[in-house]
């Protein structure tokens, strides 16, 4: 009963997690409400928000603010860096704006509010591509040029056999 009982809750838990990985997310942009305003300082800005989340295909952008007095509007990248709000891509003005990122790379947004742009109220988002997942590996670094004699290549047989048997352990820790 104990084998199964840990196999069903094994299974129960990686199933969780596969679907953790898959399913779209509904963010609110600033992490709260009211975080579609001018910001206070560089480290107030949005796009620092931004840089710290991951945005996946799917994922929808939420923003609550006043529609009477403010708007989002998604533009260009020229657009966003000149501020021109002459010509967006789309424009929301309901104070309950929620944006699906459907494609991988950046998405532009800037305040609709006359001058609210220039004084930092923009938001920079990139969608991660499928096949370029977040990982907690990052690539080997560049080969370094060395002036000394050439150094023996070492067997890896050693660590082959280390990880086998870790993952060996492994499954019979599940049982």
């Amino acid at each position: 009963m104990a084998v199964s009982l840990r196999t069903l809750t094994s299974s129960l838990v990686f199933l969780c997690l596969l679907l953790s990985f898959t399913e779209a997310r509904e963010m609110l942009v600033g992490g709260k409400a009211d975080a579609w305003k001018i910001p206070l300082s560089e480290s107030d800005s949005l796009n620092k928000w931004a840089e710290s989340s991951r945005f996946r295909i799917g994922d929808y952008l939420v923003w609550k603010y006043d529609g009477g007095k403010d708007s989002v509007l998604q533009v260009t990248k020229e657009a966003y860096h000149s501020c021109n709000a002459t010509d967006p891509v789309a424009m929301y003005k309901d104070g309950n704006t929620k944006v699906k990122l459907g494609r991988p790379g950046p998405f532009y947004f800037i305040s609709g509010a006359k001058g609210y742009c220039e004084q930092g109220q923009k938001l920079i988002v990139v969608v991660l591509t499928p096949r370029h997942r977040y990982t907690a590996i990052s690539p080997a670094p560049a080969p370094a040029e060395f002036e000394g004699p050439a150094i023996a290549p070492i067997s890896s047989a050693t660590s082959i056999k280390a990880g086998l048997v870790t993952l060996g352990l492994s499954v019979l820790a599940l049982f």
